[in-house]
């Protein structure tokens, strides 16, 4: 794992809470449980996705006091403006990327780390790009702690990606730009798939681009709400 000199402390975020010192888990399987159907009643149907989604713990992801709300199928914030995701998004994004067991998936945003773990769950090494220098520390820190050691965080300004990684075989972006930065479709393997939210605002769509020896093929989805994508010198 390396460190780089990017990012910055941010003063509200707030640390998630100890899984070593916790509610008792088996209080939280019932809401867990009810959380997977409703994702599956939702359209959510590949089983890889599920499973993954069932055998991540978000409740370890979450800030001590919204420890009750962890299997709602809401986002919650995690501080510093940032937020965990709604769980039906961090499944629809993950059935959308399309990933198999030993794939090399780059995320831009590490935030919670929550969709880290689950990419990791379904088999992937991942290489997860953080701007902001408590996320990246804590989160880091809590991942290890869980035992995923094929997540690799790095602090950096992901619109430039990671160069010395590429190429991925799968990249996903959780955070959102007017468009996709150059530099994330140059470092997308051939026949690789990149995921992310476009847009301005509140008018922000999911899109996929399949990457073809022939260019790009470009599909897009439901639309969402992500916090921007900045870079060192912003947008």
């Amino acid at each position: 794992m390396r460190q780089y000199p990017f990012g910055r402390q941010c003063a509200d975020a707030r640390p998630r809470a100890n899984h070593t010192a916790r509610p008792n888990t088996a209080a939280l399987r019932i809401p867990h449980t009810r959380l997977i159907r409703r994702l599956q009643a939702r359209g959510i149907s590949d089983p890889h996705v599920l499973a993954a989604l069932h055998s991540v713990p978000r409740h370890l992801f979450v800030q001590e006091a919204l420890v009750s709300q962890a299997y709602e199928d809401v986002p919650l914030p995690i501080g510093c403006g940032q937020s965990i995701s709604q769980p039906y998004i961090v499944a629809l994004m993950s059935e959308l990327l399309q990933v198999k067991p030993g794939m090399r998936v780059l995320e831009i945003g590490t935030g919670s780390g929550y969709q880290a773990a689950v990419l990791a769950s379904m088999g992937c090494t991942v290489f997860t790009v953080e701007r902001l220098k408590e996320f990246y520390r804590n989160t880091g820190a809590l991942l290890r702690d869980l035992g995923f050691r094929s997540i690799y965080t790095h602090l950096r300004d992901g619109t430039l990606g990671l160069s010395e990684a590429a190429p991925f075989d799968r990249i996903m972006v959780t955070a959102c730009g007017p468009e996709i930065p150059g530099p994330l479709i140059d470092q997308l393997d051939e026949d690789g798939i990149l995921l992310a939210p476009v847009g301005l605002g509140a008018r922000q769509h999911l899109k996929r681009l399949r990457k073809t020896r022939n260019g790009l093929a470009t599909e897009e989805f439901d639309p969402v709400v992500f916090v921007d994508l900045i870079g060192e010198h912003g947008r």
